[in-house]
């Protein structure tokens, strides 16, 4: 199978309702079969109910599964209901072996830029690839080597790594993972500093304990765990040192570890504030260089039953995104809209041109213009009525509409003049 070009723009984890929308025309069925399956295996797809279903077994057989392993800790209640416990165990086993087929089935849609060998070794070596492994093949693997039994049962830990994947229902729990990956390089730089720090504390100390207590302190490595311990706590009091010296630079090493310990805390903490500034800033759009207006397509629209390729729009202006229904679909060429599809639609502000108004008037009693027909009111040439909003509706303004109490008059005008009317609002365009 040829390799597909890997844009730039483009990142290796996909969105399977972006890239593989349900209407696509170019794909045959074994395709369209494994994209199904694609979606159904992704977490956070909650386009059908299949999809819903899925990810509910999947998040009650992990919960079920740390149950059970928990529970099985205590001795009164595996006596009694071990049975019970190693039957679900097995259950829940068998279900993230069958999970972890269909990921290898669908990793070329995981990767869809790859070969299916790179994009399968992709996932295998990935550390979701890696996790899923491990949650089910410690439990078979006692029976091909039993002397490793213990070794293996270890490796069940590894099954609470798939809580990760409630990410993709949750923003917030994202956050973490984001800021983490941002501040990677300086969180790596405060570990390799305290490292540092425990390896100076470790050979100081022998050198001061090593004369009085040989057996505690024997080499320069044996204070490792006493200077991790007064670095990163108090103390455990297993290793401590008995000279005047060494009890002196211990308290100094203890001081030092509280700061040591605030450099991570703070760049964390930092992230968080940035984050969340960021994510906030992205909403405001306020003085953005591209304008954006949603519209709903309705059966009597000439846009339904066409695709995108077959639409023509003024050049600045596209579709930015459809939502159809709870989906929200990329809108590739290939894409035919439908009934109840709402568009966003982005267009390019024009710069360096001289700014127009809008005006909107709600009218009040008393208003003067009410009664009145449009034609016969008295404003400016530079002012123009476009639209009157009459409850629901909206009313194209022709010269004969009569206004009336509670309609809502808009107006295009080129100058600005909020002394206009007491009961007009402006907003520059």
């Amino acid at each position: 199978m040829k390799e597909r070009e890997d844009p730039s723009s483009v990142t290796a984890d996909i969105n399977p309702d972006e890239y593989y929308p349900d209407d696509a025309p170019d794909l045959n069925r074994f395709q369209r079969f494994r994209i199904r399956v694609f979606k159904m295996v992704s977490v956070g797809v909650v386009d059908d109910f299949i999809n819903q279903m899925y990810d509910t077994v999947s998040i009650l057989a992990l919960l079920i599964n740390l149950t059970a392993t928990i529970l099985s800790t205590y001795n009164g209640l595996d006596s009694r209901f071990g049975a019970v416990f190693d039957y679900l165990e097995g259950v829940t086993i068998a279900f993230f072996a069958v999970d972890y087929v269909l990921r290898l089935f669908t990793a070329n849609c995981l990767y869809p830029y790859k070969n299916e060998w790179k994009s399968l070794v992709k996932y295998i070596f990935s550390f979701t690839g890696i996790v899923d492994l491990l949650s089910f093949m410690p439990y078979y693997l006692p029976a091909f080597f039993p002397a490793g039994a213990a070794v293996f049962r270890m490796f069940r830990v590894a099954r609470i790594l798939r809580l990760f994947r409630i990410n993709a229902y949750y923003d917030s729990l994202n956050v973490i993972a984001e800021v983490i990956l941002r501040k990677k390089q300086q969180l790596m730089s405060s570990v390799f500093i305290i490292l540092v720090l425990m390896l100076a504390a470790s050979l100081c100390m022998y050198s001061i304990e090593n004369p009085y207590q040989p057996e505690v302190f024997s080499n320069a490595f044996s204070g490792i765990w006493w200077s991790a311990s007064t670095l990163l706590t108090v103390g455990y009091g297993d290793i401590y040192p008995v000279t005047t010296l060494g009890k002196t630079f211990g308290i100094f090493i203890a001081f030092l570890g509280v700061g040591m310990v605030a450099i991570p805390t703070g760049i964390i903490s930092a992230g968080f504030v940035e984050q969340y500034s960021r994510l906030s800033n992205i909403d405001d759009l306020s003085d953005a260089d591209i304008r954006f207006i949603k519209m709903r397509l309705n059966e009597s629209d000439s846009w339904v039953g066409k695709r995108i390729a077959e639409l023509s729009f003024p050049q600045g202006m596209l579709i930015a995104v459809i939502q159809r229904g709870d989906a929200t679909v990329i809108p590739k060429a290939s894409v035919v809209l439908k009934e109840g599809d709402v568009l966003v639609i982005g267009a390019e502000a024009i710069k360096d041109e001289k700014p127009v108004y809008l005006r909107k008037i709600t009218l009040k009693a008393n208003h003067r213009w009410i009664g009145q027909r449009i034609k016969d009111l008295d404003i400016s040439r530079q002012s123009v009525i476009v639209m009157v909003k009459r409850g629901e509706a909206s009313m194209q303004p022709k010269g004969s509409l009569i206004l009336s109490e509670g309609d809502t008059v808009i107006m295009y005008s080129k100058v600005r003049d909020k002394a206009f009317d007491s009961s007009s609002m402006e907003q520059e365009v």
